[in-house]
């Protein structure tokens, strides 16, 4: 390979590179076990005077419903390829011609890298579709701030039917929850708000804040100049959708149906433990809308998650039992989270995009 030129970050010999990757990393494999190993045992003592029945926490994993979790883990499945669907409108302004395929995969291995590498895995899967459609990056992460538009309106709108059927029923919740739903509604109307005050003006002045921002850009010297402008008009055709008003129709059934998707993945997963089985779908719509809720917003005194937001709205509002709930919490993180990740590394691997240039790919992904 010549000097000074890099070398690809997508290769069709991922075999050996691997192997190479995997025998250096065996130390970090070995230390991060060694940690998680030391925070069980940490737990186990914390909790074994506290009254946790381990037998019970255990017994919620033997007697799930292996046909209602079966659905559940379609459907989360089925998620991903809903917003490669969604996705694939966005992306139409600049890419008519864009593979539904391609972005299916660059959405697998994004949200595996999520899972790996957390929150600045986000950046890898517009950086992939970017490389993939031949499309400036920055139109990608516009398409990308888009999307968590679209997806915070129906989490607001979840949050909000969740409030509103827990005010007027009198529910009695816990003191953490009773904290949520006091000071929720605030932001509930404060962050709706933002949105459609962003939404609009991209829709009708998207082309005066774009000349308003390369004005203001004049002050820089020529090379500079010029690449932020590139940038700035690529990030403002990544929003092209948002100015078509079949393209904004498409965005909203596709966003609806995704979301729809993902209540009946929860409806799946409630039915498949007892403990939850006798809930129905109001109930499901509002334990979605604070778990949602829960995991965009940081829970005053506790944080965020969408483990804990969930162990708090089972225990809190519908009184399961803590065992059942810390068991019931983390099979919905591994069905709705972690389980994208055998596909996402066995795609990446037929990409040609092993280990190291994963994060290779985060790296310079959250870089942007």
């Amino acid at each position: 390979m010549p000097r000074g030129r890099k070398r690809p970050l997508i290769t069709r010999r991922p075999g050996k590179e691997l192997a190479i990757a995997l025998k250096n990393r065996h130390l970090g494999w070995i230390v991060g076990s060694l940690a998680v190993a030391a925070a069980a045992v940490l737990a186990a003592y914390r909790l074994k005077d506290s009254g946790f029945d381990w037998g019970r926490f255990a017994a919620t994993f033997l007697v799930i419903d292996l046909r209602w979790l079966a659905g559940a883990t379609v459907l989360a499945l089925a998620t991903y390829f809903g917003r490669a669907l969604r996705w694939e409108v966005m992306i139409r302004p600049l890419q008519p011609n864009a593979s539904l395929w391609r972005l299916f995969v660059a959405t697998a291995i994004g949200f595996t890298a999520l899972v790996i590498f957390g929150r600045p895995g986000e950046f890898v899967r517009p950086y992939l579709i970017a490389l993939k459609e031949k499309v400036p990056v920055s139109s990608q992460l516009a398409a990308w701030i888009l999307e968590r538009i679209y997806d915070l309106l129906v989490v607001l709108l979840l949050f909000g039917f969740a409030l509103t059927r827990l005010t007027s029923t009198g529910a009695t919740v816990g003191p953490t929850v009773r904290t949520v739903l006091q000071t929720g509604g605030y932001a509930v109307a404060v962050l709706c708000t933002l949105c459609l005050i962003i939404l609009i003006g991209l829709r009708f002045f998207s082309d005066a804040m774009q000349n308003r921002i390369l004005e203001g850009l004049a002050v820089l010297p020529e090379k500079p100049r010029a690449a932020a402008e590139r940038i700035v008009r690529a990030f403002v055709s990544g929003m092209g959708s948002s100015r078509d008003g079949s393209f904004v129709f498409l965005l909203i059934f596709y966003t609806l149906v995704e979301w729809l998707i993902i209540v009946g993945c929860f409806y799946c997963l409630f039915r498949s433990f007892p403990a939850t089985a006798h809930l129905g779908a109001m109930d499901v719509l509002i334990f979605v809308g604070f778990v949602a809720f829960g995991s965009v917003v940081q829970i005053p005194g506790i944080g965020g998650g969408m483990q804990v937001a969930a162990f708090l709205a089972l225990t809190e509002i519908f009184g399961i039992a803590v065992e059942s709930a810390g068991g019931i919490s983390i099979l919905i993180w591994v069905v709705t989270f972690v389980v994208i990740v055998p596909f996402g590394l066995i795609l990446a691997f037929h990409e040609g995009i092993n280990w190291t240039k994963l994060k290779a790919i985060e790296q310079e992904a959250s870089s942007l």
